[in-house]
């Protein structure tokens, strides 16, 4: 293979499915920009890996079970290098899928490259059209001899398109996995009405994918995609954040941190309440619309910025979303015949009015930090974790297994504990429990120390209950060095506590 290359993000205008393209083994069900980058993915894929250290190990441990097998996961998420941990992890526990992307610019080119050299399924590119985004998304569904039996979504789309075409097929899914607030604010919206015919997991509102995907992992990228597209310096800018959730949070601290001057508009009391408390003043959009820099949505709405309030920036102005859906932004109100769009460079756009003055649009009001950077792969470490925990709990609610086989499981607990969660959950879960509806993360997990190696000494095991995203926090500290603090008995009884948790109630969020 070549020594460099120029990125793939910057190729020949030929779409990629014009071409017919094949991996090393004659491999040639994919459709992604180049496959001759997969060795530059693969390294990018290997510097993932070592900072995703519960993921991988949770490979390591669970492989040789195969907890997947009979698994068919269709997957639309951002093809990334640590998405590509995951699909390596899932296709070792034993599934089979097939992926494609939830977001036009947010697909590593050289990544998808890897993946398809690999013999993995990939239809992605970075730059896509509209149309292209909804034929990747068919060929995914849709192949001889492919029945896929389960959806790992991000943003809904995916799962959208098999309700409206393909409701055969949706009835005999499993289940579903969905990690953005929009995709599951689409999933409650199905429920409510009735649509929606099999179950379905909101990883979004996890503890783990809350705390850190949402807050830690955008108070790094959301820098790391301003500066590479703007090379703007902080210090000084008037900076307005459209919703102060975690996302939100995160964007205000990255800021603050670098002499920012940030503002914040929120319709919930209480997060404004927080930003307040956080020393961020809270205001109307129209009252700092006319001053500040910086417009960064992330709200999960739509049309939070619309044409009138861009109309009234000055001249200069970047603005950029950092919630999934471009529908923050009303972009669509720009593309008239009196505005004139200039690309600056990937992602980046002037938009400019008769009289001169001009924004800067970055990623067409697409989620900036996938689309113009990158993010920490720890963070994506423990969201990955919280995924494939759900994929083996949803498989495990719809089999039929025997007690002998989830003793059999039973008894490697301290080695796999998603499928504890998964199977202890099925095998003390009253008939019926999973109708179709979608439900939150289960909040606890039994860890199992077992004593007995006989498939039938299952009542003889120490149990000890856990919370989900206590543990899975837990599997990352060794990273930091970090030594957790034991309760001691009195102090354990005196919080009403047991001493190995679970450590916050049902409800803390």
């Amino acid at each position: 293979s070549p020594a460099s290359y120029t990125s793939s993000d910057e190729e020949d205008d030929v779409s990629p499915r014009e071409k017919l393209q094949t991996n090393s083994k004659n491999f040639s069900d994919f459709c992604i920009r180049n496959i001759k980058h997969a060795d530059f993915g693969r390294r990018e894929i290997e510097i993932a890996e070592q900072e995703m250290p519960a993921l991988m190990d949770l490979r390591k441990r669970a492989q040789g079970d195969k907890p997947l097998n009979g698994a068919r996961i269709v997957g639309c998420t951002h093809i990334s290098a640590q998405s590509a941990v995951l699909i390596e992890t899932l296709s070792a526990l034993g599934a089979k899928v097939r992926w494609c992307c939830c977001n036009i610019y947010s697909t590593q080119n050289e990544v998808a490259a890897a993946l398809s050299e690999a013999g993995y399924s990939i239809f992605a590119w970075k730059g896509q059209e509209e149309e292209d985004f909804w034929w990747c998304i068919e060929k995914c569904i849709t192949a001889d001899g492919w029945h896929p039996n389960m959806i790992l979504d991000d943003g809904g789309d995916l799962t959208h398109s098999i309700i409206k075409k393909y409701q055969t097929i949706f009835r005999g899914m499993k289940g579903i996995v969905e990690e953005s607030v929009t995709g599951v604010h689409r999933l409650y919206q199905l429920a409510k009405t009735g649509k929606l015919s099999i179950p379905a997991m909101n990883v979004n509102d996890s503890v783990t994918k809350q705390k850190f995907d949402n807050l830690y992992s955008c108070r790094e990228s959301v820098l790391d995609g301003l500066k590479r597209t703007t090379d703007i310096m902080f210090g000084g800018k008037q900076v307005v954040i459209c919703g102060y959730g975690e996302v939100g949070k995160g964007c205000c601290s990255a800021l603050k941190g670098l002499g920012a001057v940030s503002y914040v508009t929120e319709i919930d009391p209480i997060c404004a309440l927080q930003a307040c408390m956080d020393g961020i003043r809270v205001v109307r959009l129209h009252e700092v619309v006319k001053t500040a820099d910086i417009f960064i949505t992330c709200s999960g709405n739509k049309n939070v910025i619309t044409r009138e309030s861009l109309d009234k920036m000055k001249n200069g102005a970047i603005v950029c979303n950092m919630g999934h859906s471009n529908t923050e932004i009303d972009v669509t109100s720009l593309k008239t015949n009196d505005l004139t769009w200039e690309k600056v460079r990937s992602q980046v756009d002037h938009v400019i009015w008769p009289d001169g003055k001009r924004i800067v649009l970055l990623a067409e009001g697409r989620l900036l930090n996938l689309s113009c950077s990158t993010v920490p792969s720890f963070v994506l470490s423990i969201t990955h974790c919280t995924q494939v925990g759900l994929h083996l709990y949803q498989i495990c609610i719809k089999l039929n297994v025997c007690k002998i086989n989830c003793s059999k499981y039973l008894s490697k607990l301290t080695l796999l504990p998603f499928q504890a969660l998964a199977l202890i959950e099925l095998f003390n879960a009253p008939e019926g429990r999973y109708k179709q509806d979608v439900y939150l993360l289960p909040k606890k997990m039994v860890l199992t120390l077992i004593h007995h190696t006989h498939h039938s000494d299952i009542n003889h095991a120490d149990h000890t209950i856990q919370s989900t995203d206590e543990y899975v926090a837990s599997l990352h500290l060794a990273t930091f060095d970090a030594h957790l603090t034991e309760l001691t008995d009195d102090q354990a009884k005196y919080l009403g506590l047991n001493k190995s948790g679970p450590f916050k109630p049902n409800y803390y969020r």
